[in-house]
């Protein structure tokens, strides 16, 4: 059989269709406008047999010179076994310069990144379907704490989402403003929770949901799911967070998930007394 070239190229806009391919493939559930959203706020390589067709790409999101998560890592089924994935990683790697890095892993992928000094750092609950009603509000939140905020305070998002993840991702906010909606929680006028809704896979995502307890993110999710009564809707948590089980009661199954893994900082939890973060924006963003 005749060897092919395999080439590995910077990711563009014109590379998105044989992206969404590959995520097809490996049945995952983005859309087109996912995949675009994904590179507009990262740089990427892709590799590219004999000119032509996408075999494998991978996406490095910087956050500042705080951090930076790899993600959407996919080699072609039929290129698996021949070391593309590890050279897809080193690219990242090189987007990433000296930034802590961060990714949540599939099992297929979980023996490179631990091989490449990845450390599981907790797992990822994938949640979703179509909710049995909106949730009660918990009694610790009167409903008209919560509302979505059309000209909403990206500063103040901002600073509680720096705050919960560890890393300046004004710019993921930014889009997300653009593309979706925040439901805020304020307590004394002071903006102390959000959560993103938007357009993502089969349905909407909730996330990243951020607050200072677990009452104060039940009730932003509780708050999205009435606003889309009937819709599919899915929620990316983690297990230390203790939602699962809720999420679970409220008719957002648990579907499966991933391995948190850190390289490069310390693996002890990020968050603080004033915010964490209780949901992510997805998978690749955290």
């Amino acid at each position: 059989m005749q060897a092919t070239q395999i080439d590995l190229v910077a990711f563009l806009p014109s590379h998105l269709d044989g992206a969404l391919a590959l995520s097809r493939q490996a049945v995952w559930p983005h859309r087109l406008e996912d995949w675009r959203m994904a590179l507009d706020l990262s740089a990427g390589v892709v590799a590219v047999e004999d000119g032509e067709r996408l075999v494998g790409t991978v996406l490095t999101t910087c956050y500042g010179t705080d951090c930076a998560t790899i993600n959407m890592v996919i080699v072609d089924e039929s290129m698996r076994g021949r070391g593309l994935g590890r050279k897809l990683m080193d690219a990242a790697f090189e987007l990433a310069a000296d930034r802590p890095l961060r990714l949540v892993a599939t099992s297929d992928g979980l023996p490179l990144y631990e091989k490449l000094g990845f450390v599981r750092t907790g797992t990822v609950m994938q949640h979703q379907g179509i909710p049995d009603g909106a949730p009660a509000m918990p009694e610790s939140i009167t409903p008209d704490e919560v509302t979505f905020e059309s000209d909403v305070d990206l500063a103040a998002l901002i600073a509680l989402d720096t705050a919960a993840f560890g890393g300046d991702r004004s710019g993921l906010l930014a889009y997300l403003r653009s593309v979706g909606r925040f439901a805020v929680l304020r307590r004394d006028g002071a903006i102390v929770g959000f959560a993103a809704l938007r357009a993502f896979g089969r349905g909407e995502v909730i996330g990243p949901v951020v607050a200072a307890s677990a009452d104060q993110a039940k009730a932003l999710i509780s708050f999205c799911i009435a606003a889309r009564p009937g819709a599919f809707l899915r929620v990316d948590t983690t297990e230390d967070t203790g939602l699962s089980p809720w999420l679970s009661e409220i008719g957002l199954a648990h579907v499966g998930g991933g391995v948190v893994m850190r390289r490069g900082e310390p693996v002890a939890p990020i968050g603080s007394a004033v915010a964490r973060t209780f949901a992510l924006a997805n998978q690749a963003l955290g």
